[in-house]
């Protein structure tokens, strides 16, 4: 503009202040599109709960909940802390923490996540944590964290920026010393552009983290989703991750002339009296197949060995080999499991209806459903090997790893271990660490990129993880390195079309074709297209699971500077 007015061309330089002004309000648009869902995230943080007490019900500030207070939370509610369900069931639309679509059935003694919001009928819940140590919150620290931080790509794209005004300057001096027409200087000056490198890529970077968050995924920065980018080598813990962790039902074996689903519902009822650690396992199954339990009677239990009640009409036996068959052999139908489980790291519970073996259930730690769909997207992602690190046993290392498309299995390792191992990995290649529990938490702070299985709730491995999986699923980990590539890639294109743009632009002022108003007005074309090709990262995009995933319109978003 000063150029413009030095040289008596008043209309650029009032162009070049209009296209200034409008560069502006584009860049502010562009930026609050991408970082909407942050104010959305910080406005809809609960400040107040209604707390029960003997005389009444009090609302109060949400920082002064403590530990074992009584929360009521009506319908609609967002739930202030984190805590568990005293009533017999809630309704919960968990969808602005983790992006799942449908509202989840909670049952008495669940845990419930702050941020989620109440889609049923008023309840009661037991706070767990204080506000400002619950999930929500917890999610809000990583994200403002998040702010300050610029990824290696967006400090590159700034140092070339900076290189870009000596070009200038010298591809103006050029032409003014060739043509001896300074006009055409000052049409390179104002042609120029340096928008593709200083604002495109941060704006896709952006974009980026907050389509990852609509998935259910939270990538701390744009550093995080760079790192990402350029992952090579996935290294899985198993239990928990891999693995859905605690006991489930591996395999139900059922005598014949016995109904699988009578045979569970008898079990699952007997156990309602039980504190064992299968009683809830087995309880939930029968629930997830909707069956209605009975009321048990005469219930003796035997110390680590099982239990014996009656259901109704018939006697129920139910625990170890030895409690139900004694010395006796198994029939020919049950000898195949004991036979394939023998030594296997599993728990067997033999049920017996009145004197004769009905059914042998088998739990284990199951391989979760969307595993094998996980690395193969990865590998199609440009995951090029995978590895197993965990502390559990060989032989239970392996048996997972045999239903799965694992290159390398490292079991039986200690935390200091597992981070041996990965800094291993990471010599040969950048190397993603997925884990869920606090003893993953140094492995996943040694990876180039740590990722963490965050959906029960804020451990260590979420605090110092790059990227927190908010869902209790592992598909996520697949879109969260589409999302990344696809990120990366758009945030090059930006910067690669937009300087070719002006480079063609300069050559063509510095030649007399373009004149400082036509300059203007085409650098504002350039600015535009390349804002408007980086606010791409913020669609659903194509390829695998990208398509998939839910439309949430409350989550979190990271805004970069």
């Amino acid at each position: 503009m000063s150029a413009a007015l030095l040289l008596d061309q008043s209309l650029a330089a009032i162009v070049v202040a209009i296209m200034y002004a409008g560069g502006t309000v584009l860049e502010d648009f562009a930026r609050g599109r991408a970082e909407r869902n942050l104010k959305a995230l910080t406005d809809r943080s609960p400040r107040f709960a209604r707390r029960k007490s003997a005389e009444a019900v009090e609302t109060i500030p949400v920082d002064d909940v403590h530990v074992g207070d009584e929360i009521l939370v009506r319908a609609g509610d967002v739930l202030p802390v984190d805590g568990h369900l005293l009533d017999a069931t809630a309704k919960i639309d968990e969808q602005a923490v983790t992006g799942e679509p449908l509202p989840e059935n909670r049952r008495a003694g669940d845990y419930l996540r702050s941020g989620t919001v109440n889609a049923g009928e008023a309840f009661t819940m037991r706070a767990s944590a204080p506000a400002d140590r619950s999930t929500y919150a917890g999610i809000v620290r990583m994200v403002a964290v998040a702010q300050t931080a610029k990824a290696p790509f967006i400090r590159m794209a700034d140092r070339f920026a900076l290189l870009l005004l000596p070009a200038t300057l010298i591809v103006a001096a050029l032409a003014w010393y060739a043509s001896s027409d300074p006009i055409r200087a000052l049409a390179v000056l104002v042609v120029a552009t340096p928008c593709p490198l200083i604002l495109a890529a941060p704006v896709a970077f952006i974009g980026g983290v907050s389509r990852a968050a609509r998935a259910g995924i939270l990538m701390k920065g744009s550093e995080a989703l760079e790192a990402l980018a350029r992952a090579r080598t996935a290294v899985f813990d198993k239990t928990g991750t891999l693995t859905r962790g605690g006991a489930q039902l591996v395999e139900q074996e059922t005598a014949p002339g016995h109904d699988p689903e009578e045979v569970l519902r008898l079990l699952a009822s007997l156990e309602q009296a039980s504190h064992h650690v299968l009683a809830d396992a087995i309880a939930g199954e029968a629930r997830t197949r909707n069956l209605t339990l009975s009321h048990p009677a005469r219930v003796r239990e035997h110390r680590g060995a099982g239990l014996e009640g009656t259901v109704g009409e018939t006697q129920i036996r139910a625990g170890s080999r030895a409690l139900v068959l004694g010395d006796s052999l198994a029939p020919i139908w049950a000898t195949d499991g004991e036979k394939r489980y023998g030594g296997q790291p599993v728990l067997r519970v033999y049920v017996a209806l009145d004197g004769r073996l009905a059914g042998v259930l088998t739990f284990g730690d199951a391989l979760r459903g969307d595993a094998a769909e996980t690395l193969r997207t990865l590998k199609s992602a440009g995951i090029s090997r995978t590895v197993m690190l965990t502390g559990d046993d060989h032989q239970a290392a392996t048996r997972v790893a045999a239903q799965l498309d694992i290159d390398a299995v490292i079991a039986e390792a200690s935390p200091s271990e597992k981070v041996k191992a990965v800094q291993d990995e990471m010599r040969q290649a950048p190397t993603m660490m997925i884990g869920d529990g606090i003893n993953d938490a140094p492995a996943l702070a040694a990876a180039t990129v740590g990722v963490a299985m965050g959906a029960r709730g804020a451990t260590a491995s979420s605090q110092t993880a790059d990227v927190v999986i908010l869902t209790d699923r592992l598909r996520p980990v697949g879109e969260a390195l589409q999302i990344a590539h696809r990120t990366r890639a758009i945030a090059l294109q930006s910067i690669v079309v937009g300087l070719s743009l002006s480079g063609v632009a300069m050559i063509a002022a510095a030649f007399g074709l373009i004149t400082p108003v036509a300059g203007a007005l085409l650098q504002e074309g350039i600015d535009i297209a390349v804002i408007l090709n980086a606010l791409r990262a913020l669609g659903e995009g194509s390829g695998p699971g990208l398509n998939r995933a839910p439309s949430v319109s409350l989550t979190t978003s990271i805004p970069r500077q």
